[in-house]
């Protein structure tokens, strides 16, 4: 039976059996996005737990799209396999309270050194502010990667270019114009970023490349990608924040 059959007859009778062959046709998808996910959170889980969680996402996903609106099922299904992908790693809690304090101390001192300088610190200025030490600093922005980048996500899935609510009392012209301008603000402070953070988020985020892809275009290391990638995320929040759209 083909794929539009199959989601013709599983709208008129949600039948158990149709839906069943419909997450069969899309297994292939969730695999797709779990691997993609598994380059940035696979130090600290299974493969087999993001495939688990996409599929609680296909489900849904199936479940909840309507034929009748103009979008195509896999652009979807992607967003919400990745948001509940993500929505369940921030459940595991897996940030020690210790680097989520680091985490926050960097932030608040990149924002005040920020309104200080008129412009970007250095990791040297940093570190001298927070009486941190450079190597301590770049190690910290290593490891808080992964916590920031889940952080970002978040906020794109919640409130930004990811979301899609399908329902159409809620999505009131108020609304749309609030994610329109969430994604135009969230581009604006990226276009501000130095270059070389620009390149990461772009890279990272826009091209889904891993840190070692990255690393290789930029001739630098996996290492020095994550403190890029941590040190802009902390920015971007921060000019979110200013902005209002994202709760401290």
């Amino acid at each position: 039976m083909k794929t539009d059959e199959l989601w013709k007859r599983y709208t008129q009778t949600k039948n158990i059996a149709i839906k069943q062959m419909l997450i069969e046709e899309y297994i292939g998808l969730v695999k797709v996005v779990a691997g993609r996910m598994y380059n940035f959170y696979g130090s600290k889980i299974e493969y087999d737990d993001l495939v688990g969680f996409g599929v609680m996402g296909l489900i849904d996903s199936i479940e909840r799209f309507d034929m009748n609106k103009n979008i195509k099922f896999e652009t979807y299904a992607q967003i919400r396999i990745k948001g509940t992908i993500i929505d369940n790693i921030r459940k595991l809690d897996w940030i020690p309270r210790s680097l989520r304090k680091k985490s926050k101390e960097i932030q608040y001192g990149m924002s005040k050194l920020e309104n200080e300088l008129g412009r970007t610190p250095s990791n040297e200025e940093l570190s001298q502010h927070l009486n941190m030490s450079l190597k301590e600093l770049e190690e910290t922005l290593a490891d808080i990667s992964n916590f920031n980048m889940t952080s970002l996500e978040d906020l794109l899935v919640n409130k930004g270019e990811y979301n899609i609510d399908d329902d159409k009392e809620k999505n009131i012209p108020e609304q749309i114009f609030e994610k329109k301008e969430i994604k135009e603000i969230l581009s604006r402070i990226v276009d501000k970023l130095p270059e070389k953070e620009n390149m990461v988020i772009s890279l990272y985020y826009y091209e889904e490349l891993t840190y070692k892809e990255i690393g290789y275009i930029m001739e630098l290391s996996e290492s020095r990608i994550s403190q890029i990638h941590s040190k802009a995320i902390l920015k971007i929040k921060n000019q979110l924040i200013k902005e209002g759209i994202y709760e401290d």
